[in-house]
C-alpha cells in the first residue's frame, strides 16, 4: 500500500451539496454520450473528456497535445487536461438540479429517517414529495398546525379563508428542505428526552426511535437538510462504461440510461421554469425529475421499476452494491488473481506427502518471470526480451532452468468448494508429463477430492514472505491434524487400509504355520520363496538394542506383521514395555483396520512429531498399495452368499403380519398401531437375515474384508447385497410398509424397484438443497465470527465455565475428558479424596485429562471464550490450545474463521451423506441441519416444550376435560399452573422437585425463555449442548471451543433498559464490556448507572449489529446498513478481516497482525560475520 493510503479507520457520512461540487470536475449538462460518427465523447455529455479526463493516455480531445511531455497541460482548444486515461476511473462530475430532490434511501428506508426527524408518517411524506399534497411550513396566525398535511382542495379552501399570504405551505422536496433547515437538533433532543420520561407503549417506541435519529445527526455532524439533494453527483465514466460490440453496436451500463433520464428531465424542467409555464405542468415535471433520481439511486424501491429492452429492470446504483454480483461481494471480497492455473487431478502414488505433480507446460507458464530472470542471470539470454522469446519458443535449455527455479518454491493447490482451511494447501512441485495435476492420495480427505474428473486450481506465492508462509504454515506435511477436533486428517483410506488389513491378518492353518526362523530377514526370504504364507503364525528370533544393550528373544508373529512393523515406530504405547516379556514384542500385533490406523497416526504425531509421521504415512501408503495388489482383493457375484435361513425368517414374518392384520380387522388395533407393528416386524426380520448373512461370511471374503477393515462399504450395504434391502421411505419420509424382500444378488421385482426409487430420488434432491443451505449457514457463521482473533496472551479473568459430561437422557454424548483437553483450569482441580491433580492456570494435556477423569472428578471449572474479558478479540488463555497442532494458540490466530469453518464444513458433509445410504429408511441429518440453524438463529423452535417458570413441587391433575401441571413453591407459597395440550408427553411426575427452567413436556426449549428464567450462563450451556447433540448423533466430532466462539458473538451485546446519566440511548444495543466501563466511571463520579438486560441475537442479526459497517454491508441488507451508517456518521475501526480485505490492507491476523508488521528485519553483526566468513 502506498504511503498516503495507510489509515486506521474509515468513516461514512452524508455528502453536503458543497462537498459534491468539490468532488466534481465539471457539470454534466447534456444527456449525450459519444458522437456516433467520430465515436469520441460529446462535450459536456456523460463521457465528456473535459470533465472526466482523456480517453487515451497523454492525449487531448482534439489531438493538439500528444505525448507524456505535455503532462498537466490543459489544451486551449478543447479544454482537456493531458494526463493518464485512468483518471476516468476516479474523476466525478455533477448535475445542478433545477429543484432539490429527496434521497430515496432516507425517506423510503425502514424506518423512514426523514419521517422520524420531521415527525411525519411516511405515507404523508410521500404525498408531499410527489406533489400530491401540501404541507404547512409556517402556520402564521391561522388555526393550522405546523407540519399539517393539506390536500389540493383543503389548501384552496384555507387560502380563501385566511388569504394566500397568511400562512406558508409548500409541496415537493423544496418544502421538506425548508422544514429540515428549520430544525434545531439540540432543542429537539432535549424535548424528546423530556417526552420519554412519561411515555409508554407505542409512543415510547416512537420517541426512542426519533431520539436515536436526532442523536445520530447531533453526534455525526451531518445536517438533516443534506438528505435533500440540490446537486447530483455523477460517478466516473469507467465505472459505467460503454463498449463497442462486434456488430458495431454499443453495449452500455444501465446507469448511463438512468443518468440520461435525469439530465433530460432536468433540462426540460429548467426550460419550463424559464418560460414561466403553468404550475400544473411544472409540478408534473418536478415529480418526474424526483422519480428519475429515485430510479437512479434505487430502482424499484418505490413504484414500478424503470425497465430497459425486454422488460428487464435497469440496475441502479444500489443494485451495483447489493447481492452476490454487487461491488462488495464480487469485486472487493473476491478477486481474480494471475499466476494461477487449473487442471484435472490424477492420483500420484509415487509422490511424497509434501509433493504434487505439476504439468510441465503449466509450470513453464506459471514460473515464466522467474525462468526469464534466471535465463538472463545465467547468461543464457542477453536481455529480458530475448529470454521471453526463448520461453515462448520452448527452447531445450528452458527446461533445466525451470527445474532449478521450481525447486524449493512451493505452490498452493485449492479444490472448490473450499469449506475449511485444509481446502488450500502448499506442495513442492515435481514436473510431470501430460496435462493433469498429480495429487498425493493421502491429502484427498482434506480436499474432499476423488479422481473421477475433479479439477483443482494452482496458485503461485510470489514474494519471499509468501513463500515462507506457504512452506511453514500451509505445507501439507505440516497440516496433518484437523482444526475441527484435533484428530489426524491424513489417515490412510480405501486401498491403503485394505492392504494394511490384509497384511496383518493371522490365519492359523495357513501353510508354514508354526515354523521357527532365526531372524526377520530369514522369515521374509522364506515368504519370498513361497515356503511360508503371509498370514501364517510363526516364531522368529529378533535382536533389538534397548537402552544401549542388545537383547535377543523369540517372539510370535506372522510375516505380514513383521513387514508392517518394519516401518512402524516401536514405542507408540500399544504394548506395555514395562513388562519384561513384552520388551521385544511387535508394536502392532493385531489386525489393523481404519480405526487402528488412525490411532497409529495419532500416537505417532503426539510422540514423534510431524516430520517422522509424514515419513510413516508415506511408508504405510506404499505398503498398503503394494499388499492390496498382492492380495488381489476383488469383488465378484459369487462372493455374495445368501443365507439359508432367509426363507424361514420371511415365512415367520408373514405369519406374524397375518396375525396383526386379523387383530386389526377385528377392531382390536387402530390402523396406526397396525402400521407400527408391521414396520417393527419387518425391521426385526431384516436384522435377523443380516445377522445370519454376517455369521456365514468367511473372514477372508473380500466383501467382508472391505467392510470390516473400514476400507469401503458397510454392513448396511452388505445387507442390501446379500440379505434383503428391507424397508424404504417414501418421498415424505414415511416408511412404506411393504419391504423389499429381495437383495441385489437375487434382483428386484418391478414393484420393489419402484418402491426403492422414492428414497434414491429423495436422497439426490435433498443433497442438492441441503448443500445450498449448509453453504449459507457457513457464510453467516463466518460473518458473525470473522472479527474474533487472538489479540493478547491473557485477559486476566478468573471466571470460567463448569465442564461436565454432555448427556442425552442417560447416554453420554460428549465425555468430560474430551471437553477438558487443551483448556486452561480456572481453579485447582482436586480429586474426591483431596489429592491435588492440577493447579490453577494449567493447560490440561490428554494425559492429565485422563488422570482427572480416572480420579472420579465429575466437573471442572475451565477458562472459556464465553467469559473472556479482552476488549477486542479474545485471549490465548481463555481459548486454550490450537487444535491443528496441539500447541498453545498463537497471538494473531483467526479463531473465529476456524470456528465457522469447523461447524460449517461437516454441515455440508452431513448433508451430502444422506445420498450415500441409497435412500434406505433411517435417520438423516434432516433433523440435523435445520436444527443447527434454528439454534444459531435463536429462533423459537418447532415442537416447543413447556418449561417451569418457578421452582417447586409438581402436582399433576388429569380429567376428561384437561391436563394440568401445577408447581408449588413451598418457601414463598407461589403457584404456577400450566395447561398441557393433548398429544404432548409429560416429562415430570407427581411430587418431583423442579428448578426454574426445567422442562415439563417433551420437546425443544425456546432459548429466549432459558435466558429470561435461568440467566445467561444457562443459555450458553444449553446452546453448546444442543449443537453438540446434533453433530455427535451424526458421528461428527467438533470441539466445544468452536461453538463457544459463535455463542459468544450471539451474546456479546446487551440492551440498555434505562440509560441513567450515561450517553447511551434507552433500548439500544451496546457491547457488554463497553457498558461496564461506562458504568464504572459513572460510579466513580457518583452518577446514575445504566441498567441493562441480556439479549440473545441470532447470527444474522449479530453479524449486522457489528461495529464495522463495511463488514455488515458486505454481508446482507447492504442499502439498509449503509443508510444507517451514513446517518450515524459511523467510523469503522477496521478490526475484523473482511473490512481490511475490502479496503485492500493485510488482514489483522496471523503474520498480518500489527505487532509483527512493526518488526524490521536488519542483519546483525553476527549474521554479517556468518555471511562474509563462509
Amino acid at each position: 500500500m502506498s504511503e498516503n493510503q495507510i489509515f486506521d479507520a474509515i468513516q461514512i457520512g452524508l455528502a453536503s451539496p458543497e462537498k459534491i461540487r468539490e468532488w466534481s470536475h465539471g457539470e454534466v449538462k447534456k444527456p449525450e454520450t459519444i458522437n456516433y460518427r467520430t465515436l469520441k465523447p460529446e462535450k459536456d455529455g456523460l463521457f465528456c473528456e473535459k470533465i472526466f479526463g482523456p480517453q487515451k493516455d497523454w492525449e487531448c480531445h482534439c489531438g493538439k497535445y500528444k505525448r507524456v511531455r505535455y503532462k498537466g497541460v490543459v489544451c486551449d482548444r478543447c479544454g482537456v487536461e493531458v494526463t493518464r486515461a485512468k483518471v476516468r476511473r476516479e474523476r466525478m462530475g455533477h448535475i445542478e438540479l433545477a429543484v432539490p430532490v429527496s434521497h430515496i434511501w432516507y425517506f423510503k428506508g425502514i424506518p423512514s429517517r426523514m419521517g422520524l426527524i420531521l415527525d411525519m408518517s411516511p405515507r404523508f411524506l410521500e404525498k408531499v414529495l410527489y406533489f400530491a399534497a401540501y404541507v404547512v411550513i409556517d402556520p402564521g396566525k391561522t388555526g393550522l398546525m405546523k407540519n399539517q398535511i393539506l390536500s389540493e382542495r383543503e389548501y384552496r379552501e384555507e387560502c380563501e379563508k385566511y388569504g394566500a399570504d397568511a400562512f406558508k405551505a409548500g409541496m415537493g422536496a423544496e418544502a421538506i428542505l425548508e422544514m429540515l433547515q428549520a430544525i434545531d437538533l439540540d432543542a429537539l433532543y432535549e424535548e424528546l428526552k423530556a417526552d420519554l420520561d412519561g411515555a409508554k407503549g407505542q409512543k415510547k417506541i416512537r420517541t426512542v426511535r426519533r431520539l436515536e435519529v436526532v442523536d445520530s445527526f447531533r453526534q455525526s455532524g451531518n445536517k438533516p437538510e443534506w438528505m435533500i439533494m440540490p446537486v447530483l453527483p455523477v460517478i466516473p465514466p469507467e465505472i459505467r462504461p460503454m463498449v463497442q460490440l462486434d456488430g458495431g453496436r454499443f453495449a452500455t451500463s444501465d446507469l448511463n440510461d438512468l443518468y440520461r433520464r435525469v439530465i433530460n428531465r432536468n433540462n426540460r424542467l429548467k426550460r419550463l421554469l424559464d418560460l414561466g409555464a403553468p404550475e400544473i405542468i411544472v409540478r408534473n415535471e418536478k415529480r418526474m425529475l424526483q422519480e428519475a433520481v429515485d430510479a437512479l439511486i434505487d430502482n424499484g424501491r418505490r413504484g414500478r421499476p424503470v425497465t430497459g429492452p425486454g422488460n428487464r429492470p435497469l440496475k441502479s446504483l444500489s443494485d451495483m452494491l447489493k447481492g452476490k454480483q454487487g461491488r462488495f461481494r464480487q469485486n472487493l471480497l473476491g478477486k481474480r488473481v494471475d499466476y494461477s492455473g487449473r487442471s484435472v487431478i490424477v492420483v500420484g502414488p509415487e509422490l511424497k506427502i509434501y509433493q504434487c505433480g505439476l504439468p510441465k507446460k503449466m509450470a513453464l507458464e506459471l514460473f515464466k518471470p522467474f525462468v526469464m530472470k534466471k535465463l538472463v542471470n545465467d547468461g543464457l539470454a542477453h536481455n529480458i526480451k530475448s529470454a521471453k522469446r526463448m520461453v515462448e519458443r520452448v527452447r531445450p535449455e528452458v527446461w533445466d532452468v525451470l527445474e532449478s527455479v521450481i525447486s524449493e518454491h512451493p505452490v498452493l493447490l485449492n479444490r472448490a468448494p473450499t469449506l475449511h482451511r485444509l481446502g488450500i494447501q502448499a506442495f513442492e512441485p515435481v514436473l510431470v508429463e501430460g496435462k493433469a495435476l498429480k495429487l498425493h492420495p493421502l491429502v484427498c480427505t482434506a480436499f474432499n477430492a476423488d479422481f473421477d474428473g475433479d479439477q483443482m486450481a494452482v496458485h503461485l506465492p510470489l514474494s519471499a514472505e509468501a513463500q515462507a508462509e506457504a512452506r511453514f504454515l500451509m505445507l501439507s506435511a505440516n497440516n496433518l491434524l484437523k482444526p475441527q477436533d484435533g484428530n489426524p486428517v491424513t489417515v490412510p483410506t480405501q486401498d491403503m487400509v485394505l492392504g494394511s488389513y490384509y497384511l496383518t491378518i493371522q490365519i492359523d492353518d495357513e501353510f508354514g504355520a508354526g515354523k521357527v526362523f532365526g531372524s526377520e530377514d530369514e522369515a521374509t526370504l522364506a515368504y519370498a520363496n513361497g515356503a511360508v504364507g503371509l498370514h501364517a503364525p510363526i516364531k522368529v528370533r529378533v535382536t533389538r538394542e534397548i537402552d544401549g544393550e542388545k537383547v535377543t528373544g523369540i517372539i510370535d508373529a506372522t510375516v505380514g506383521r513383521l513387514i508392517f512393523n518394519e516401518k512402524i515406530p516401536q514405542d507408540l504405547g500399544f504394548v506395555d514395555r514395562s513388562k519384561p516379556e513384552n520388551k521385544l514384542a511387535l508394536e502392532v500385533a493385531f489386525r489393523v483396520d481404519k480405526k487402528k490406523l488412525g490411532q497409529i497416526i495419532d500416537k505417532s504425531i503426539k510422540i514423534h512429531g510431524i516430520t517422522e509421521t509424514a515419513t510413516l504415512l508415506d511408508d504405510v501408503k506404499a505398503m498398503g498399495f503394494k499388499y492390496s495388489t498382492r492380495g488381489a482383493i476383488t469383488v465378484g457375484v459369487s462372493d455374495i452368499e445368501i443365507p439359508e435361513e432367509k426363507k424361514v425368517y420371511l415365512a415367520e414374518a408373514e405369519e406374524e403380519i397375518d396375525k396383526v392384520t386379523k387383530k386389526y380387522l377385528r377392531g382390536l388395533l387402530t390402523n396406526e398401531e397396525r402400521y407400527e407393528k408391521v414396520i417393527q416386524i419387518w425391521s426385526e426380520t431384516s436384522n435377523k437375515v443380516t445377522d445370519a448373512l454376517m455369521k456365514n461370511l468367511d473372514e477372508l471374503n473380500p466383501i467382508f474384508m472391505m467392510a470390516n477393515s473400514g476400507a469401503r462399504g458397510s454392513v448396511n450395504q452388505i445387507r442390501q447385497l446379500g440379505a434383503m434391502r428391507g424397508l424404504m421411505a417414501d418421498t415424505s419420509g414415511r416408511t412404506i410398509e411393504i419391504p423389499i424382500r429381495a437383495n441385489f444378488r437375487e434382483g428386484l421385482t418391478v414393484l420393489e424397484y419402484f418402491i426403492s426409487t422414492h428414497g434414491a430420488r429423495k436422497g439426490l434432491t435433498d443433497t442438492a438443497l441441503r448443500t445450498a443451505d449448509s453453504g449459507y449457514l457457513t457464510r453467516r457463521l463466518v460473518d458473525v465470527s470473522q472479527e474474533v482473533i487472538i489479540r493478547e496472551d491473557d485477559c486476566g479473568t478468573n471466571d470460567g465455565i463448569i465442564a461436565k459430561d454432555i448427556k442425552d437422557g442417560n447416554e453420554v454424548i460428549e465425555k468430560l475428558k474430551d471437553r477438558l483437553v487443551g483448556r486452561t483450569t480456572c481453579e485447582n482441580v482436586v480429586s474426591p479424596d483431596g489429592e491435588l491433580l492440577c493447579e490453577e492456570g494449567t493447560m490440561i494435556s490428554p494425559l492429565m485429562a485422563e488422570k482427572i477423569c480416572a480420579a472420579g472428578v465429575e466437573q471442572v471449572k475451565i477458562r472459556s471464550i464465553l467469559k473472556c474479558r479482552s476488549k477486542i478479540g479474545v485471549c490465548a488463555k481463555c481459548y486454550g490450545h490450537n487444535l491443528a497442532n496441539g500447541e498453545p494458540v498463537n497471538i494473531g490466530e483467526a479463531v473465529g474463521i476456524i470456528a465457522a469453518q469447523s461447524i460449517g464444513e461437516p454441515g455440508t458433509q452431513l448433508t451430502m451423506r444422506t445420498f450415500h445410504a441409497g435412500g434406505v429408511a433411517g435417520d438423516d441429518i434432516t433433523q440435523g441441519l435445520p436444527r443447527v440453524e434454528e439454534l444459531f438463529e435463536a429462533r423459537k423452535p418447532k415442537g416447543l416444550a413447556i418449561i417451569a417458570e418457578i421452582g417447586g413441587r409438581v402436582k399433576i391433575t388429569e380429567n376428561k376435560k384437561k391436563r394440568e401441571v401445577s408447581i408449588l413453591d413451598d418457601e414463598n407459597g407461589n403457584v404456577a399452573t400450566y395447561l398441557i395440550p393433548y398429544g404432548s408427553r409429560i416429562k415430570v411426575r407427581d411430587d418431583q422437585i423442579l428448578e426454574a427452567g426445567d422442562e415439563l413436556t417433551e420437546g425443544s426449549i425456546n432459548p429466549h425463555d432459558i435466558l429470561a428464567i435461568k440467566g445467561y450462563t444457562a443459555v450458553q450451556d444449553y446452546l453448546i449442548q444442543e449443537v453438540q447433540r446434533v453433530y455427535r448423533l451424526q458421528g461428527v466430532d467438533i470441539n466445544d471451543k468452536h461453538i463457544e466462539v459463535i455463542v459468544r458473538q450471539m451474546m456479546h451485546k446487551v440492551k440498555v433498559e434505562d440509560a441513567g446519566d450515561t450517553d447511551f440511548l434507552t433500548g439500544s444495543l451496546v457491547e457488554r464490556y463497553e457498558l461496564e466501563r461506562v458504568n464504572e466511571s459513572m460510579r466513580a463520579e457518583g452518577k446514575a448507572e445504566a441498567v441493562h438486560s441480556e439479549v440473545l441475537m441470532g447470527i444474522t442479526k449479530a453479524a449486522l449489529a457489528t461495529d464495522s459497517f463495511l463488514s455488515a454491508a458486505s454481508f446482507q441488507e447492504t442499502t439498509r446498513v449503509l443508510t444507517d451508517a451514513a446517518i450515524k456518521g459511523k467510523i469503522d475501526p477496521l478490526l475484523g478481516l473482511k473490512e481490511n480485505v475490502i479496503i485492500g490492507k493485510l488482514v489483522p491476523a496471523g503474520t498480518g497482525i500489527q505487532s509483527y508488521s512493526d518488526i524490521d528485519v536488519v542483519p546483525t553483526d553476527f549474521s554479517d560475520d556468518m555471511i562474509f566468513n563462509v
